[in-house]
């Protein structure tokens, strides 16, 4: 009979995204935190306002499976974007069905310079080479006991030090996981399933950006936590 396999040690490792061809998509302004900053940050305020309390949710295409980093990857910051965010966020993971079946960790970084000018920018704030990260891997649902009132926390290091610290739960969420989910799929179809970001509770002050080398660490109770290098794109690459 075979001996067991010694354990590996997770950090010897490196762990790819937990995602094959599925999209990636994201939820906006489903907390009031983020309500407010993006209000603050554009030049058409009442627009955020609006959807916030609108029946229909905020629904954006975030990312497909190559521009998407596993927890130890990089993701990107735009060269052309002079005010950047990471937004944690709980992630579903969606069946063909639009069943939930698992939950993971999100990061839907984000250029609020460019949203901030002109809301029909936001693809370009949004989608772009190495734009989310996801991860450590799949909790499934029968994992997490109440995914509506998880811990979500984020810290971002610089140079060594802690330099942006917050927590947020899932329970200050302003929408339900089915309502999110119900118009995700309205004349809709995911082949091989969907990933799908809730939206964030957590925005840094203004006079906050990412910088090239910063680390970005996303932990959820039950799930684990994210973590990413920032790296800045070239302008114009």
């Amino acid at each position: 009979m075979d001996k067991p396999s010694a354990a590996i040690a997770l950090d010897a490792v490196e762990l790819l995204p937990p995602i094959d061809t599925q999209e990636v998509w994201a939820s906006g302004v489903t907390y009031s935190r983020s309500r407010d900053a993006r209000m603050e940050e554009s030049t058409q305020k009442d627009v955020y306002d609006l959807v916030y309390e609108a029946a229909r949710p905020e629904l954006f295409l975030k990312a497909t499976a190559s521009r998407v980093s596993g927890s130890g990857g990089t993701v990107a910051i735009r060269g052309d974007s002079t005010w950047d965010v990471p937004e944690p966020e709980l992630v579903l993971v969606l069946n063909v069905r639009g069943e939930i079946v698992g939950y993971t960790a999100g990061n839907d970084v984000s250029s609020r310079s460019i949203e901030g000018e002109n809301p029909l920018y936001l693809p370009q704030a949004k989608v772009y080479s190495g734009c989310a990260g996801l991860g450590p891997w799949i909790a499934l649902t029968s994992e997490i006991a109440d995914p509506n009132d998880l811990a979500i926390r984020l810290i971002i290091d610089r140079n060594g030090t802690v330099h942006f610290e917050d927590a947020t739960s899932t329970s200050q969420i302003h929408r339900t996981f089915d309502d999110l989910t119900n118009y995700l799929f309205r004349h809709n179809a995911f082949p091989q399933g969907v990933f799908l970001m809730t939206g964030t509770g957590i925005i840094p002050p203004d006079d906050f950006t990412l910088e090239d080398g910063d680390e970005v660490r996303i932990t959820i109770d039950g799930i684990g936590t994210l973590h990413n290098p920032v790296v800045r794109l070239a302008d114009g690459a």
